[in-house]
């Protein structure tokens, strides 16, 4: 997704002050020790995720206010669960504690880890995201905790690792779940004692970094089937901060989709456009599974597909669409070729008849829509034309 659909409730947000740095994937070790300013640990994001290819590149994050009294990037919402996260983050942020963030993928863990962050003690000092699916033996012990030169083959200079770069600030471990068994024990003793040993190297460096993490896997359910470690389980789960499925959040959906309607209307420099009370309808009754995320992707797709100023639901994606569709007397569902038409159909009278238009929001060459309009014996008559 572009930086210019982030922005809000769940996703990461372009607008929030930050000051990038940028690096060639490679840190060198300081000369002098770095001084520890206590055992306390977290984890946070930075609106780029980390991963093996971007292992130096964190934000520092300046913090500002906005909607919610929150400090840091816009928090958008109106719902009493997003009010319920917003004192939970108020009651945390300045605590030193370790925080699991848990919930369905899309929903905004990423954005809950930043809110933390901006509004501890620690909001300007380094937030580094590290995103666990996309390291692996190896690479993933030395990605965290450093290496020395010579340490493996291609270890060709001293590297700090991602929590010696955090020192002092805070660190995000997204999908910790992903992170493999014999690599969790050493994720533990880092967290107990507040010192790290650099891959290759005899010598602890001490760190005071806060620890948050996420997932959207059952913990619980993991460390019976020993899967994931149940000491570095109860270490971490200090605080548990479940953020809602959108779904859950009926108040906020309209909210957010007119937010990232704006922030296209000011990526494109374009006059500010409206959903139609329809489109509006049709967003608030779908369940939205791959929630914000998913919402702010509909919305997009929506703003580029609309020549107008109203968005009507035929520029909405087609999964909302076929949700949209009624059962009959008897509840049973419509058949997929009745769905089909009702979509074809409702195309081409947004369109006012014009296939072009209507094959390319359908996404189909004007040949397949011409067939669909045999099949489904549409009366393009009826429908109103220029």
């Amino acid at each position: 997704m572009r930086k210019h659909n982030d922005a809000s409730w769940g996703l990461a947000p372009d607008d929030s002050g930050r000051n990038d740095g940028h690096g060639d994937g490679r840190m060198s070790l300081p000369k002098d020790n770095i001084s520890p300013e206590g055992n306390s640990f977290s984890i946070g994001k930075s609106s780029k995720r980390v991963n093996s290819s971007q292992s130096s590149r964190f934000s520092q994050n300046k913090s500002k206010n906005n909607d919610s009294g929150i400090n840091g990037p816009r928090f958008i919402g109106n719902s009493s669960a997003f009010n319920s996260i917003l004192e939970m983050i108020d009651a945390i942020a300045t605590r030193k504690c370790p925080v699991i963030i848990t919930g369905e993928t899309g929903v905004g863990k990423e954005m809950v880890a930043r809110q933390i962050h901006l509004n501890s003690d620690r909001t300007k000092r380094v937030f580094v995201p590290v995103d666990c699916t996309t390291l692996t033996g190896q690479l993933f012990e030395s990605q965290l905790f450093g290496h020395t030169k010579g340490a493996f083959t291609g270890a060709i200079d001293n590297t700090l690792g991602f929590f010696r770069a955090a020192d002092g600030g805070t660190i995000f471990l997204d999908e910790i779940s992903e992170i493999p068994l014999e690599l969790q024990a050493k994720l533990l003793r880092v967290l107990q004692e507040g010192t790290v040993t650099p891959v290759g190297s005899t010598q602890s460096y001490p760190i005071n970094v806060r620890v948050l993490c996420a997932t959207n896997r059952d913990l619980k359910e993991m460390v019976k089937d020993k899967t994931f470690r149940a000491d570095l389980y109860y270490r971490l789960n200090v605080v548990n901060l479940e953020v809602p499925p959108l779904r859950e959040r009926k108040d906020d959906i309209i909210l957010l989709a007119e937010y990232f309607l704006q922030g296209q209307a000011q990526f494109y420099c374009e006059p500010m456009k409206i959903f139609s009370d329809s489109a509006k309808q049709m967003i608030m009754n779908y369940n939205w599974p791959g929630n914000v995320r998913e919402l702010a992707n509909a919305v997009e797709r929506a703003y580029v597909l609309t020549m107008g100023e109203t968005i009507q639901p035929a520029s909405l994606p087609v999964d909302l669409i076929v949700a949209e569709a009624p059962l009959n007397s008897q509840h049973t569902l419509p058949t997929l070729d009745d769905v089909k038409r009702k979509i074809v159909l409702r195309t081409l009278e947004y369109t006012k008849g014009k296939k072009m238009a209507a094959a390319e929001i359908l996404g189909i060459e004007r040949r397949s829509l011409n067939r669909l309009i045999d099949k489904y014996e549409i009366p393009l008559k009826d429908i109103k034309q220029d």
